[in-house]
């Protein structure tokens, strides 16, 4: 019985993947500005595309949810309207703008280089990470509404992040930070899950590229970065400005690597999140226009075939990601709180 059952969910698991990679193929269409050829794919375009923000949201070709620009502009104030604005019924810019302003190539520029203005525009990113947020007030109210009945044994959503939160707290960052942890748990979590569910939603067809944005992931490592420096007690500050029992003569040589390893740390980060996830999308994408490079049956059976295994590296990624960063989150801090042994 139960091998029947871990067969029709290992079936229903494939079809999700293949469901996902066959939507891909339709999703991420763009074509170059050619014109003697309008109808050649452009995959580096495309590739772009979808890794870089926009002030449109695209589902698929044609397919676009305008979002709104707001522009705080010297002299005259703030500014709102929609990206749609900005592009004629084909979704191609308009040259002339709109409102003072024009788009190209992912970016909007005053039409008088003279104008500044500083941009609050809801871009495709921003719009992500509300999801993404929304997302998780959702399920964590629902998980914690579950435990008015502390008798009731977990079921349902309940039972998928119990085990998963008590890992964190048991596994990552009780070890990590030692018995000042509790401080530092509710950052965690948040952490964890919020760099997890944006890498899944990047997944999604049609889904942006949150946690593979270097400005997400550079919040990301300044918030730890702060954390750590803030809670840093006397011992803390004492080995990176007077290491203890080294000669005096090696103290005045690690001084400054202490000091430029208190920043290489959030850098590394910031980094390391925005590397692996951005170049999990691109190596993704190009096993899906290798099909369309070709034009050949067997091509595109052996890029389908890629890609979804690409698929579930990129899911398991998703998970040692979102760990990796809170893993050294805690570190850092644990390394900033801890007492000074005797």
């Amino acid at each position: 019985m139960n091998s029947k059952i871990m067969n029709h969910k290992n079936f229903l698991y494939i079809y999700i993947v293949l469901f996902i990679s066959f939507f891909s193929f339709n999703s991420y269409t763009a074509y170059s500005a050619d014109a003697n050829d309008n109808n050649k794919l452009d995959i580096g375009g495309m590739i772009m595309h979808h890794i870089l923000d926009d002030y449109q949201y695209e589902i698929t070709h044609g397919v676009v949810i305008p979002l709104p620009i707001i522009l705080y502009v010297e002299n005259e104030g703030l500014t709102v309207f929609s990206s749609s604005n900005l592009f004629d019924e084909n979704h191609k810019p308009l040259k002339e703008g709109y409102n003072g302003v024009y788009y190209d190539h992912g970016k909007i520029y005053p039409l008088d280089e003279s104008t500044s203005y500083i941009d609050l525009s809801i871009t495709k990113n921003v719009f992500f990470l509300f999801i993404t947020a929304a997302l998780m007030l959702v399920i964590f109210l629902l998980v914690a509404s579950k435990y008015k009945n502390k008798m009731e044994t977990p079921k349902g959503i309940q039972s998928l992040f119990e085990p998963l939160i008590i890992f964190i707290k048991d596994d990552i960052v009780k070890p990590n930070i030692g018995p000042k942890y509790e401080r530092y748990l509710p950052y965690m979590l948040t952490l964890f899950f919020f760099i997890f569910f944006g890498n899944v939603l990047g997944l999604l067809p049609a889904g942006a590229n949150l946690t593979g944005n270097i400005a997400i992931t550079m919040v990301l490592a300044l918030i730890t970065f702060f954390m750590t420096n803030l809670s840093g007690n006397m011992n803390y500050w004492k080995h990176i400005f007077w290491t203890p029992n080294v000669p005096n003569i090696m103290r005045i040589i690690i001084l400054p690597i202490e000091i430029i390893g208190v920043f290489t740390k959030p850098f590394s980060l910031m980094l390391r999140l925005f590397v692996a996830i951005t170049a999990g999308h691109i190596v993704l994408l190009s096993f899906i226009g290798m099909t369309f490079i070709f034009g050949s049956y067997t091509v595109g059976v052996m890029s389908s075939l890629f890609a979804v295994a690409l698929n579930i590296i990129e899911l398991l990624v998703a998970g040692i990601q979102a760990y990796v960063f809170t893993m050294f989150s805690c570190v850092y801090i644990g390394l900033a709180v801890e007492e000074e042994h005797h």
